[in-house]
């Protein structure tokens, strides 16, 4: 009997030396636009002469994220350099709370249009575009550079987390998420909203007024 409860604790030793399960490790890189890459992207448009930063102050953000599926995924977005080291420590937050991201890759934003997922559902930064006005007043562009043009902001799961205003939603198939009170996954909570602002940047969704960009965080918040 003393032989046995001698083995038995030594099992319970043993287990608890062991090493415990975690989630694998989280992988984040910055590199500079590979020249290839510079050329797609000036080939298909995305960046042009009058852009608002230059190609050279563009890097390509590599890092480990959690799918709808459950799996681990390396997702890619092109962030100014500025932001690229501070967003990489965002990004190994949402990892380790397990915020699922749908598409998040080079080719789902700048490859070619016929290729990009047809839901809609694209994390991105980096677009040389204008601001987008509020779905209230219509239109197209506010006459001011978006901070995309920049690099300067992050558009996270736009299907379910849309650019609200008035009751209205540029992208129908957003609809169902302008109900903020019922959490489903993908949606930005305020363990998202924290990991952001712990790099000082602001959420679209905290916006004053009847429009809401729930998708959106920048660097100044704008």
């Amino acid at each position: 009997m003393a032989v046995v409860r001698l083995a038995v604790i030594a099992a319970v030793i043993s287990a608890l030396a062991a090493p415990s399960q975690s989630l694998p490790k989280f992988h984040s890189s910055i590199k500079p636009l590979s020249s290839s890459l510079q050329g797609e992207l000036q080939k298909r448009h995305y960046w042009h002469k009058g852009c608002p930063v230059s190609l050279s102050d563009l890097r390509v953000l590599t890092v480990t994220h959690r799918g709808f599926d459950r799996h681990n995924h390396s997702g890619q977005l092109i962030v100014n350099k500025t932001a690229a080291a501070p967003l990489a420590k965002v990004f190994h937050r949402l990892y380790l709370l397990h915020f699922p991201i749908r598409h998040m890759s080079i080719d789902s934003v700048y490859g070619p249009r016929s290729q990009q997922p047809k839901d809609g559902d694209t994390t991105g930064s980096f677009e040389c575009r204008d601001a987008v006005p509020s779905p209230c007043s219509g239109g197209r562009s506010t006459g001011n550079w978006s901070n995309h043009a920049y690099g300067l902001a992050v558009d996270l799961n736009p299907v379910e987390n849309p650019y609200v205003g008035c009751g209205m939603s540029r992208d129908p198939l957003a609809q169902s998420y302008r109900d903020r009170s019922r959490h489903r996954p993908g949606m930005v909570t305020r363990n998202v909203v924290n990991a952001f602002a712990s790099i000082g940047w602001g959420w679209g969704g905290a916006w004053s007024g009847n429009t809401k960009d729930y998708m959106h965080f920048s660097f100044n918040g704008h």
